[in-house]
């Protein structure tokens, strides 16, 4: 109860993927195995680039901090999700869920970021070759890496604020298996719409304006790659852009599905799987794409598995 005498929610609950028990079961067991196949590559990635030195280059290093920052962003949510999968009663405190969405939102803004600076590499690497040593030093490459989190941190810290301020009298269940925006705001029990549509602006324009940039950085991209007589330069350099617009196909189509388009007419399940596949599917998906298509960390990928089987005692 608080002072005027209305119960407040301390606690909500996550539905997440309701189902019979034998359901949950199968998709707790893929859940898991996609959060485990995803810290393995992710880690591998990191421990590729730290430990060849070949790898010690402005486009491997913001490539380690992007899988650093994909294991963080399924771990804001993934481990409450299996929890919430083996649970009875599927709940979440109040702070804990506010925690969730603002980690969420935050790292999933940093990750737009961390796009527009790989593309942003990869444009200085294609079209201004001779320059691109002084230009994407070690000191310029941390400045970037750095703005990344800490713009990425700061966006939505306001509006998620004062998100959770507002009064939260019950009904307390969340249709969803994560703490979003709209599920919160409809809990609310003297909703602010203007709150909303600054979220969601906000979100909008992040979005837009960082794919609007990804996309204009890999026009220039194309057309000095088309310009190599080389067939065997336009292939490597199709190669190395062509792993980064897979990931930010996967990542923008999704949540632009989600926070930009309308979604009004979208179902609930359809709400739940968009999320599910840029949360949990993509981050799984880009160790993948990355050493497949990239000759020199498949190298060192070998390596570190290598590695890790020697020291291993006999």
């Amino acid at each position: 109860m608080n002072k005027s005498g209305i119960s407040t929610v301390t606690q909500f609950v996550l539905l997440g993927f309701p189902g019979p028990w034998k359901i949950q079961i199968i998709i707790f067991s893929m859940v898991l195995l996609v959060y485990i196949l995803t810290l393995t590559g992710n880690m591998a990635i990191i421990c590729a680039v730290r430990w060849d030195h070949r790898l010690h280059t402005p486009m491997y290093v913001l490539l380690a901090n992007f899988s650093f920052l994909e294991i963080w962003y399924v771990t804001c949510t993934v481990p409450n999700m299996l929890v919430n999968f083996l649970s009875k009663t599927k709940t979440i405190s109040f702070s804990g869920c506010f925690t969730q969405f603002y980690f969420f939102f935050s790292l999933g803004t940093t990750e737009c970021f961390f796009l527009c600076v790989m593309a942003y590499d990869r444009y200085l690497a294609i079209c201004r070759p001779l320059h691109y040593p002084s230009i994407m030093t070690g000191k310029l490459c941390v400045i970037l890496v750095c703005l990344c989190w800490l713009i990425g941190f700061l966006g939505h810290a306001i509006t998620i604020f004062f998100i959770s301020q507002l009064p939260f009298c019950g009904p307390n269940i969340i249709d969803h298996f994560l703490c979003d925006v709209d599920p919160l705001m409809a809990l609310s029990c003297a909703p602010t719409p203007i709150i909303e549509y600054v979220f969601h602006f906000v979100s909008s324009l992040i979005i837009i304006l960082t794919i609007l940039y990804i996309i204009g950085s890999y026009a220039l991209v194309l057309r000095a790659v088309l310009q190599v007589p080389s067939s065997a330069g336009r292939q490597k350099a199709f190669s190395t852009c062509g792993s980064h617009l897979v990931v930010v196909s996967l990542f923008y189509g999704t949540i632009m599905v989600m926070y930009v388009s309308p979604t009004s007419g979208n179902s609930v399940a359809m709400y739940k799987i968009i999320t599910l596949i840029y949360s949990v599917v993509t981050p799984v998906l880009n160790p993948l794409i990355y050493s497949l298509r990239n000759r020199e960390m498949k190298f060192a990928l070998r390596q570190v598995i290598c590695g890790i089987r020697i020291i291993q005692p006999s």
